[in-house]
């Protein structure tokens, strides 16, 4: 192969569009902003065709900056869980529905009674939570239910009604076998609006003669399945082996870990997604940075990171919560933070705190390893705080393990990545 292969991010505030050639490395990134969603409450909700403009917008710019016609697929991803209603032609009936969206709770109501307790189809702002909603609002002449990604893909590819293994997770498919559910039947999921399910990264048809006229794309283009823009940005690392995992250092602490068998475990949160024949599975803790910011300012913290020692542990036994409550590692809504005692000296408190929460990751991959896991072989680091090099070694000294930063973790990379395998395995 020497073409070039487009990964396309439609993330909340712009679409980004990157391209990389056969080896993955990256030959042109470009974006184009998006509007801020409407909202009225709970509902939440956006015009599918700003999507589209968007990313027509941000392939404009790429082409000014490398050749469109070597681009041999194309792989979109979006936002988890973002749903809308087409015709038969692809025209929106519906706003998209966005991920947070949350206006369907007596839909989830139902849902929650019926769904086992392993489906990602559960929650107010879940896909299928949204379809049956849209369902019940009656838009005369719909065809198919498709996430954000499916709806851009679709448009690339002049063909509608495919999506991906990831995508379809939050609208009740079962990636464990592949199928869709019978208990959807039970909530009356009308089965000739779900789409048709492949492999993210699967190629599923050529580029639209119309589109790629436009566009500059050449017709022998393949546009392929997608996935949510989570999974891109884990693709993104480039973790790629069974015990591989991503660690990402937000407001709060949330690990993935490729895997060779699902793991599932509701109570904490913990799902898989599926990526060929491996998994990818997860959690989230609520320790973070969000629990360090109710204690230091940014600016404050930047200023104690000089003074961290990591070869001197300090010995203190911290489980820092921003507020009760905890779900992963430990299932406890009530769960207190644990961040006594105080030394007198801020600089050791911080450290305590930053040990603290590098025990509780440590903890969450070993209760990952207890459901099914592989032995962790390596971590790579994501978000704000893997920018600081005194944790990322204390990191390193609890997790007993390889502790790297990622050199790139934009989603769009990952899409494009996706489209240059033609899948994951």
């Amino acid at each position: 192969m020497s073409g070039l292969f487009l990964g396309i991010d439609v993330g909340t505030g712009g679409v980004r569009a990157c391209a990389v050639d056969a080896r993955g490395d990256i030959r042109g990134m470009e974006s184009a902003a998006l509007p801020p969603p409407r909202q009225d409450g709970a509902a939440i909700d956006q015009d599918p065709e700003l999507w589209w403009h968007a990313t027509v917008a941000a392939i404009g710019k790429l082409g000014a900056t490398i050749d469109l016609a070597e681009v041999e697929r194309i792989s979109v991803d979006g936002t988890s869980g973002t749903l809308l209603l087409i015709n038969e032609g692809g025209r929106p009936l519906t706003p998209g529905l966005m991920y947070n969206d949350a206006r369907a709770a007596t839909d989830a109501a139902r849902i929650a009674a019926v769904a086992p307790a392993e489906s990602g189809a559960h929650g107010a702002s879940s896909a299928l939570a949204k379809l049956l909603h849209l369902v019940g609002q009656g838009p005369g002449g719909a065809r198919f239910a498709v996430h954000q990604a499916d709806w851009i893909a679709g448009r690339l590819a002049g063909q509608h009604g495919v999506s991906d293994e990831n995508n379809t997770l939050k609208l009740g498919y079962d990636p464990v076998t592949r199928t869709w559910p019978a208990w959807l039947d039970r909530l009356d999921v009308p089965r000739e609006l779900l789409p048709k399910v492949l492999v993210p990264g699967a190629p599923f048809a050529t580029v639209d003669p119309k589109v790629a006229t436009t566009l500059g794309l050449p017709r022998s283009a393949h546009v392929a399945a997608g996935t949510t823009d989570g999974v891109a940005a884990f693709v993104a690392t480039r973790a790629d082996t069974p015990g591989d995992a991503v660690t990402s250092l937000g407001t709060t602490l949330v690990v993935k870990q490729l895997a060779t068998r699902p793991i599932f475990a509701a109570s904490q949160g913990v799902y898989s997604h599926r990526l060929g024949e491996s998994w990818l599975a997860g959690g989230a803790s609520n320790t973070g940075g969000g629990a360090l910011l109710a204690h230091f300012t940014a600016a404050e913290m930047e200023r104690l990171t000089p003074q961290l020692r990591p070869e001197a542990p300090t010995g203190l036994d911290y489980y820092p919560l921003a507020k009760p409550g905890e779900r992963f590692p430990i299932a406890d809504p009530t769960m207190p933070a644990r961040i006594t005692p105080r030394p007198p000296e801020d600089h050791r408190f911080f450290q305590a705190l930053l040990e603290g929460i590098a025990s509780v990751e440590a903890l969450a991959y070993q209760q990952l390893a207890r459901l099914g896991a592989p032995p962790l072989r390596r971590v790579i680091s994501i978000g704000g705080g893997a920018r600081n090099d005194a944790w990322t070694e204390i990191r390193r000294r609890a997790l007993g393990v390889s502790v790297t930063v990622a050199e790139q973790t934009e989603a769009s990379y990952g899409a494009a990545l996706l489209a240059l395998r033609g899948g994951p395995t």
